[in-house]
């Protein structure tokens, strides 16, 4: 018999995860498109490493940087109350980082493809930066949006290594089903690891099939 929680539970993360992700993402990614700092590319690099950094080793730094045992985890503890190692706080915490280049890459990207006459144009008519970027550039990259959304949402659901180590394997509070699936294949339950992989894999692709279909001009009739 298949535990529902751990589903539930990876799309309650997903979802908190991408909300969370698109109110930090928008003003990184209006940032990286329109500043000439010197600082951008180092910014566009701490962004990225999630790309291309071993979960394992982001998890790991995580997990001692709030560990209660460290000073910055007793810190958080101390003044705040918060326990973010083995808590699903610390699973969402740890999903927002890195899931980020997921949601930034293509905000980013439709931010820079906009001609330059639009902002332009709002400053001349005395608009406020606040009010350019909500009112006339991001209405005109919703595609890029969805797709940083649906990708973000998607990257959250296939997490393994980062939500293990921070979050560890406790059933009902940081046990997702990504943890779920290692645990039934340890355990030689295949028959409930192919459920758990068949609802995920079949999500997955449905998720990155809107995403492509988006791209394509094919649904742009429903985000124009």
């Amino acid at each position: 018999m298949i535990d529902w929680t751990p589903l539930i539970l990876t799309f309650k993360l997903a979802f908190i995860t991408t909300v969370l992700l698109l109110f930090i993402a928008i003003p990184i990614s209006y940032w990286l498109a329109y500043t000439k700092s010197k600082a951008k590319p180092i910014v566009e690099t701490l962004v990225s490493m999630p790309l291309v950094l071993p979960p394992t080793v982001l998890g790991f730094y995580m997990l001692l940087a709030f560990s209660p045992s460290n000073s910055f985890g007793n810190w958080l503890d101390d003044w705040f109350g918060l326990r973010l190692v083995f808590s699903f706080e610390g699973l969402v915490l740890a999903s927002i980082i890195y899931s980020l280049p997921f949601m930034v890459h293509p905000i980013q990207s439709g931010l820079s493809n906009l001609s330059p006459s639009l902002k332009d144009a709002s400053y001349v008519l005395g608009k406020s930066k606040m009010v350019t970027l909500f009112k006339v550039l991001i209405p005109n990259i919703k595609a890029s949006l969805l797709t940083g959304i649906v990708l973000a949402f998607a990257h959250t659901i296939g997490e393994f290594g980062v939500v293990l180590m921070i979050g560890g394997n406790i059933s009902g509070k940081t046990k997702v089903a990504s943890i779920a699936i290692y645990d039934e294949v340890e355990s030689l339950n295949y028959d409930v690891a192919n459920t758990y992989s068949l609802i995920l894999f079949t999500l997955t692709f449905v998720i990155l099939l809107f995403v492509y279909l988006i791209n394509g001009g094919y649904l742009k009739r429903f985000v124009k």
